[in-house]
């Protein structure tokens, strides 16, 4: 099999899998360094991935409506790839890769297919038995030839966003504990109450305590309650950072706590420990790769009473449903993994 010469990654989000998908873009440019790499990728997720180094992004705005598909078709115009790698089955994905054309077009096995997926590839990567969002990207990278060596993350920062981190942190502790509260879905969030209570152990034990997120308002008003609910003094930043300037907070960071988001895997992109709390979705499919030993699990529990089946037993993706699953997280649960976080990594 030849070289590719051009390869085209179409995944437009959410901001945890375009972190994870890094790494298999950092595996391509390492085996390949003379290939041109572009990624089609959503608005959001662009301002997190701008400056990578070798890697063309173009943006996809879904929020264009039909708009954007003719303006993506508008900007491969005249492109065609050696490689197209479908990595999301979305059908908004999926008719997107209608706009890229490409010799080979690499999907998901048939297990993982659905929205019509198959309709849009012409060759499949092979199914493996490892649950994890990160390792079914890296068959991609396999169905290229390149090998599964341990994975490199490969997100960019600017000196903009150290620069604005690095005032954060001005006068702080040197252990700091960054807890981003709000997930996508409120459903998913952890109560107020029980956040406060964490953050007031860590300062009890010498951390500075930072609340991160986006600008919504009602992760503005989680926010605001755990500050209500706290007896030590906390940095609220929420809503006050760019994609950029989070990572690169984070990166300054001893432990990041926080539920299933994109910013847990920011975190593994950045190196740094991340105690997982998952309620909704397995942790093994959807948790921080590097740190499923600090995961607090209610999932697996749950799973069991509702459905009657293990992760193992379940359909690949299985969600559940609930307002009440992320009560099931006690307090103590996460007090008693953060102290054996912090005894492990000597912090």
């Amino acid at each position: 099999m030849s070289s590719p010469r051009s390869i085209c990654l179409l995944r437009l989000s959410a901001i945890g899998d375009t972190c994870n998908a890094t790494a298999v873009v950092q595996a391509i440019r390492t085996h390949y360094p003379k290939a041109q790499i572009t990624w089609v990728i959503g608005k959001a997720e662009a301002a997190l991935m701008d400056g990578m180094a070798g890697v063309n992004l173009v943006v996809f705005d879904k929020k264009q409506g039909f708009a954007g598909y003719r303006n993506l078709r508008r900007q491969l115009k005249g492109e065609r790839f050696d490689v197209l790698m479908v990595m999301q089955v979305a059908l908004r994905a999926n008719l997107a890769s209608l706009c890229i054309s490409a010799k080979r077009r690499i999907g998901y096995d048939k297990a993982k297919s659905k929205e019509l997926h198959s309709l849009f590839i012409n060759e499949r990567i092979k199914p493996t038995d490892k649950p994890h969002v990160l390792d079914n990207f890296r068959q991609f990278q396999q169905a290229l030839g390149i090998p599964l060596d341990p994975p490199v993350w490969c997100i960019p920062t600017n000196a903009e966003s150290k620069a604005w981190a690095h005032a954060q942190i001005k006068g702080s502790s040197n252990k700091r504990l960054i807890i981003t509260p709000a997930a996508s879905d409120p459903e998913r969030n952890w109560l107020p109450e029980r956040y406060a209570a964490v953050a007031d152990h860590a300062a009890s034990q010498g951390f500075s305590v930072y609340l991160c997120g986006g600008p919504g308002e009602y992760e503005q008003e989680l926010a605001a309650s755990i500050q209500a609910h706290s007896k030590h003094p906390l940095y609220n930043l929420v809503g006050q950072s760019s994609l950029k300037q989070l990572f690169a907070l984070i990166s300054e960071a001893s432990v990041v706590l926080a539920p299933d988001s994109g910013p847990a895997h920011m975190a593994v992109a950045a190196g740094i420990p991340v105690i997982g709390l998952y309620a909704h979705s397995n942790p093994k499919r959807t948790g921080p790769y590097l740190w499923q030993n600090y995961i607090v699990d209610a999932y697996t529990p749950a799973l069991k009473q509702l459905r009657g089946e293990s992760p193992e037993q379940s359909r690949w993706g299985q969600r559940l449903k609930g307002k009440e699953l992320m009560q099931n997280i006690t307090t103590e649960q996460v007090i008693n993994m953060f102290d054996r976080c912090a005894q492990e990594r000597n912090l």
